[in-house]
């Protein structure tokens, strides 16, 4: 599971998983990297990427999972969440574009919606509390764009899971749990990540009333029962 640049992907010679990496690579070039029409705000599909690629910050690796079980695979997929934050940069500036690509070649696209979303909703609390986001890509990704709920920009050619730094511009992406006390993890991990770093007060405020909102709904959701 040898993590490769773009770079040293486009020199490589003799390697079976190639065609994975330059299909994923294509992609992030041609789509994330790129304006869309049906995106809903200016930019490329994703903001990071462009820089990303100019800085060969994104790492890809292929993981075979014909023979895993599905428990295997998260071991697998967490034990990337500690390479990621042990991965040095050589420019601090460049740490935010950093990020993994971990292509599953061996998932079916039937079975991407059970075993690509099971294993990210099963360890993004993880992810979350060390200051990352993880995000599930394939072609049966049903998950609205934040700008417009006709367009899905976590779909690609090749089941993934994409790990990097969390944002500031990531707290839509913790409000989705209907359970409060998912969502207060998620919220105090969000805050303390940025430890009154905010460069965005909004964000800052949006995230302590979504926060006393969910222990709201928590200490009201056991009183009930």
């Amino acid at each position: 599971m040898q993590l490769y640049t773009i770079l040293e992907i486009e020199q490589l010679q003799e390697y079976e998983d190639r065609p994975y990496l330059l299909e994923t690579i294509e992609w992030v070039k041609s789509f994330l990297a790129r304006p869309h029409p049906k995106l809903g705000r200016p930019g490329a599909v994703c903001p990071f990427v462009p820089h990303s690629l100019k800085s060969n910050s994104i790492r890809l690796a292929v993981i075979r999972t014909k023979y895993l079980y599905p428990e295997q695979l998260e071991e697998i997929v967490g034990s990337y969440k500690d390479i990621f934050l042990k991965m040095e940069v050589k420019e601090q500036e460049l740490a935010i574009n950093k990020a993994f690509l971990l292509i599953f070649p061996d998932v079916h696209i039937e079975d991407a919606c059970k075993l690509i979303d099971s294993v990210q909703q099963k360890l993004k609390p993880l992810f979350v509390e060390s200051g990352l986001m993880i995000g599930e890509f394939h072609k049966r990704n049903e998950t609205p764009g934040m700008h417009n709920p006709d367009f899905r920009p976590l779909r690609s050619p090749i089941p993934l899971l994409a790990i990097r730094f969390m944002v500031e511009a990531d707290l839509p992406f913790l409000l989705s749990p209907v359970d409060p006390r998912l969502r207060i993890r998620y919220l105090e991990a969000y805050l303390k990540c940025f430890d009154h770093k905010f460069t965005d007060e909004t964000k800052f405020k949006n995230a302590h009333q979504a926060l006393a909102l969910a222990k709201e709904q928590l200490k009201q959701g056991n009183l009930v029962h």
